[in-house]
């Protein structure tokens, strides 16, 4: 299990105690989520003597423990994100939005559970007692099941009921909405002043900020309605001189922490919003001056040029050596985080100690070459070489635990940018990684299949794939894999293969392959069927297909996920049947349906402009050479000529030409039927 070359752990075990410390001693535990923070953070609290032991014995540890403690350190950061949402957000929104953040703090421990699987525990010098609470996490991470408060389903039902009360009730009304009820939901999740409501108003106003570019207009428009709701109760609940008391304490409150917070108000506030490539590794915030050092990793000039000048000549984050101690401004990131910034209105503050923190690191520089950019970065590529090539030796000749930990290591490394992506592929492993996904272990197949679909994503990868006679081994996962995300995965990675063109005819051509997708299309998750529905959504686009798709069974099963809102695929759905209709046969199933044509007429009112533009495609087709029944169906219905007229106004271009065609077409149907021949 131990290679020749030890990868270094740096500074990564410093960043992690820090963290956990963060996550562990955090200050009140909101009411909301209450169960699942305190738990996270006794679990999170049980593993943080691993770090500090392995940090003590200060010796160089296997590329599966840096990997691991990588994939811990993301995972524990999210965590601490997720508590701070809950714990700074609106209250209200968090008690609306429940079962998904239940089911982040879910995801989050399975993750640990994932990476603890990788901890080679008999490498590492561990005391007895923190071996066994690293075991005892792995065990309950690997068994937790979903938690979400019955409780607090109860009061958002309730909340939505008193919210639907208030938008159907005008101010004149307001004597029928029940206050009572709306102060003890408040009151249960901690809202029990005037003060905390005014606080609540003005947090729920910051999250429809946030929300108004992605949230959707019903997202909106539940912000809003709670906004009207508390501010009514508000004005309602308390007289006016408690509110004039309470505006004295605001002022109290507030005093104190205007010192505390003023310098930290921009990251804060930025916290949930910045990408994690735009954030410093050392201090966790914004980059304002990126620059490279010698390992090739990017860090804010001032971050780094402090662990330099306090006598480190070690990069943070991988630990490695730093062969020189220049910092090479990182143009191009710097100006993607300044764009990043403009998009959203985010002030970008220049680093003021940047020319003195450089100064100070002259002396060291001074003896020193100019480094490019490719030598800077040499020494990060070499580790990564060195890892894939120590995992690809572990897949061809390791027992199946050993297999199961090294595919589940490329898998995590294949996540990470282009180049580990051909690094990894040039190091050998996609034969090995196609022969595993026949392997009858279900974990490592899953890695397997997931590893190839994250290598698959680099162009030239797809060929060596495909060379590597991969596609039959893929379609068995599809078809009869041992877990639903190892079938879905192998969807995904038929989906990327078949981007190139030639791969859609071979792929098609497959007996197998477009009845499997199918398969997943009705009895996949959410994620599969969306898998799925992409993946033919690319192979249809060759006409040869479409027969295959719509001999499998693929039109009902489209029908039937135009109305499912779980999937949120309809506007997939729409443009396979679009391409389906090419066909004679998919022409002829489509045409048995006899839900599809008011449920398109519906989407020509509320779809997208891309939903219209295949919906109006579909009616065009089904009323031409023939489709005398679909024309009278769209006559008689009193929604269909407005909606029609109406795209013919506003819609896209090619959406007003078809609705245009499809006007004229059944304005002759309509004038042949009045005066028929003979």
């Amino acid at each position: 299990m131990v290679c020749s070359g030890l990868l270094p752990a740096g500074t990564l075990l410093e960043s992690l105690i820090h963290l956990t410390n963060e996550v562990t001693s955090g200050e009140r535990i909101p009411l909301v989520q209450a169960k699942n923070i305190s738990t996270v953070m006794r679990r999170i609290k049980l593993i943080s003597s691993l770090f500090e032991e392995v940090k003590e014995t200060d010796k160089p540890l296997p590329p599966s423990s840096i990997l691991c403690l990588t994939e811990l350190f993301s995972v524990i950061r999210r965590v601490n994100i997720l508590i701070e949402s809950c714990r700074e957000g609106s209250q209200l929104w968090n008690l609306m939005q429940t079962e998904f953040i239940s089911n982040q703090f879910y995801a989050t421990v399975k993750e640990i559970g994932g990476a603890l699987d990788i901890l080679p525990l008999s490498l590492l010098n561990l005391t007895a007692d923190t071996r066994e609470q690293v075991e005892l996490l792995h065990k309950q991470a690997k068994r937790v099941k979903l938690f979400v408060n019955p409780s607090e389903i109860q009061r958002r039902d309730e909340l939505l009921h008193l919210m639907a009360a208030n938008s159907d009730k005008n101010r004149k009304n307001k004597g029928f909405i029940d206050f009572k009820g709306i102060k003890d939901i408040l009151s249960s999740i901690g809202l029990k002043s005037s003060l905390d409501y005014k606080e609540e108003i003005s947090k729920l106003e910051a999250e429809a900020e946030k929300q108004a570019g992605t949230g959707g207009l019903i997202v909106l428009s539940n912000i809003h309605n709670l906004i009207s709701l508390i501010s009514l109760s508000k004005t309602t609940i308390f007289s006016e001189d408690e509110h004039l008391k309470t505006q004295e304490d605001l002022k109290k409150r507030k005093m104190p922490m205007n010192n505390i917070r003023q310098d930290q108000s921009f990251s804060q506030s930025m916290v949930f919003n910045i990408p994690d490539e735009f954030r410093c590794p050392i201090s966790l915030d914004l980059m304002k001056d990126p620059v490279i050092v010698a390992s090739g990793h990017t860090y804010d000039r001032n971050s780094i040029a402090q662990w330099i000048n306090s006598g480190h000549h070690t990069c943070p984050k991988s630990g490695q050596r730093l062969i020189h101690m220049a910092l090479i401004p990182n143009y191009a990131l710097r100006s993607l985080i300044h764009q990043w910034c403009q998009e959203n209105n985010i002030p970008m503050v220049e680093s003021t100690s940047a020319s003195e923190l450089e100064r100070s690191t002259s002396k060291r520089r001074s003896c020193e070459n100019p480094i490019d950019h490719l030598s800077a970065t040499k020494a990060a590529v070499d580790a990564v070489k060195m890892t894939a090539e120590f995992l690809v030796g572990k897949l061809a000749t390791g027992s199946l635990d050993i297999q199961r930990q090294a595919a589940y290591e490329l898998r995590l490394l294949a996540k990470t940018g282009m180049d580990n992506r051909r690094i990894i592929a040039e190091a050998g492993a996609i034969p090995f990684l196609v022969t595993l996904l026949d392997c009858t272990d279900p974990r490592i197949q899953e890695n397997a299949v997931t590893a190839l679909l994250n290598l698959s994503i680099y162009e030239n990868n797809k060929i060596l794939i495909m060379a590597a006679g991969a596609i039959e081994n893929i379609i068995n996962v599809l078809q009869s894999g041992k877990t639903m995300e190892a079938k879905e995965n192998a969807a995904a990675a038929i989906f990327s293969l078949s981007i190139i063109d030639d791969y859609k005819i071979i792929i098609g051509a497959h007996p197998r392959a477009i009845p499997a997708l199918v398969g997943l299309l009705g009895e996949g998750t959410t994620a599969g069927k969306r898998d799925a529905a992409t993946a033919l959504l690319n192979l249809a686009v060759y006409s040869v297909n479409r027969a295959m798709a719509v001999h499998s069974g693929a039109v009902p099963l489209l029908i039937n996920l135009l109305t499912d809102d779980k999937a949120g695929i309809t506007d997939d759905a729409l443009a396979v049947l679009a391409l389906l209709l090419g066909c004679t046969q998919g022409l002829e199933e489509i045409r048995k349906s006899r839900v599809l044509v008011p449920l398109l007429i519906d989407l020509l009112r509320f779809g997208s402009p891309k939903g219209k533009e295949n919906s109006i495609t579909l009616l065009l087709g089904l009323c031409k050479d023939g489709g005398e029944e679909v024309a009278r169906k769209l006559l008689m219905n009193p929604r269909s000529i407005p909606s029609l007229q109406s795209l013919v106004a506003d819609g896209s271009l090619k959406a007003r030409r078809k609705a245009d065609a499809l006007l004229r077409l059944l304005n002759r149907f309509c004038s042949q039927s009045q005066n028929p021949v003979g």
